[in-house]
């Protein structure tokens, strides 16, 4: 019986590792170069590419302002992501450098090392040329000419200038025709008497508004990304009325950082980062969060609303027409 448990154990432990085997040869990454040979200070770009199941994570080498002595990097551009065409079930993800160098040599672009689960996988490295600037030895050399004393009056501008000028013109006398018939016309008005109207509470508003959006069922139709994103923003708006933060311009950590310190319930800020974390991962990361998540983040927005909602004053009430 115990030879026969070590032999199951052994064949387990063997099945494991021919599939973590067989995930990592199906990771690939390679560097490359639009041009191996370049002028001084003249600019390529680089390229890591890795292929490897969709899904799977790996971690990019990282880059920073010098490659070397000799290579700087001149800018980093955005990460892209497409399908495989030629493979199904597998992602190429791709990072762009643009790198430049200002001494004449061979350089060498060392190899980067691609971290996953899976093992470390590198690239090779790749030489770049940089060519010097021929300088023809055989012609006179000359001073640099002095610019050139060039006069401009104010005809000239005015010639090259002149469709501003009569647009500008326009724009100041339609606002001029504008603002005196706003000035007579409430000159001439009578002067009414508003009836006072109770305010709508910010409560009120946002429930309102997170009723509207669960009967449209968003996401019961497959728009998850719409959803959150309405849902994101109703509960922006209402944070933006209720406390003093910019929460429709701010990040969730930002929105986070501002609320820390007001009297708000644990328990509420984090059915608040619930939702607000989980909109983001939708809307940034693609993520497909499951059914059950969908309608907790929901009731997360309802509670926070009513567990936060401003109590008003008996002055308040009394103006309103309550007692």
């Amino acid at each position: 019986m115990k030879q026969y448990f070590n032999f199951s154990w052994c064949l387990l432990l063997l099945l494991v590792g021919i599939s973590f085997s067989g995930l990592a040869q199906n990771i690939k990454v390679q560097a490359k170069l639009d041009q191996t040979t370049i002028e001084l200070g003249d600019q390529t770009r680089l390229h890591l590419i890795v292929q490897l199941p969709a899904k799977t994570h790996i971690d990019f080498p990282v880059l920073a302002d010098t490659i070397s002595s000799k290579v700087q990097v001149v800018e980093m551009g955005r990460t892209d992501t497409i399908a495989d065409k030629n493979n199904p079930g597998m992602d190429i993800i791709s990072r762009t450098y643009t790198i430049t160098s200002f001494d004449a040599g061979l350089h060498m672009i060392p190899a980067y090392v691609f971290h996953s689960k899976n093992g470390d996988f590198n690239t090779g490295a790749l030489p770049l040329e940089v060519k010097a600037v021929k300088v023809d030895t055989t012609k006179a050399i000359y001073d640099i000419k002095e610019p050139l004393a060039v006069s401009y009056s104010f005809m000239d501008w005015l010639r090259d200038n002149w469709k501003w000028v009569v647009f500008s013109l326009i724009v100041v006398l339609a606002v001029a025709g504008l603002l005196y018939y706003w000035i007579k016309k409430r000159k001439n008005k009578p002067a009414q008497v508003q009836e006072a109207r109770p305010l709508v509470p910010l409560h009120t508003i946002a429930l309102d508004k997170l009723g509207a959006l669960r009967a449209k069922k968003l996401w019961e139709q497959g728009q998850v990304k719409a959803y959150y994103s309405e849902l994101s923003d109703i509960v922006r708006e209402y944070l933006e009325k209720r406390y003093p933060i910019n929460a429709l311009e701010q990040t969730s950590e930002e929105i986070f950082s501002g609320l820390r310190h007001l009297n708000i319930a644990e328990q509420d800020m984090d059915r608040l980062k619930q939702l607000l974390v989980l909109a983001d991962l939708v809307k940034f990361a693609k993520e497909k969060p499951l059914p059950a998540a969908n309608e907790q983040s929901m009731e997360n927005a309802i509670s926070f609303v009513m567990n936060t909602k401003e109590i008003p004053s008996l002055t308040e009430n009394k103006f309103n027409g309550h007692v």
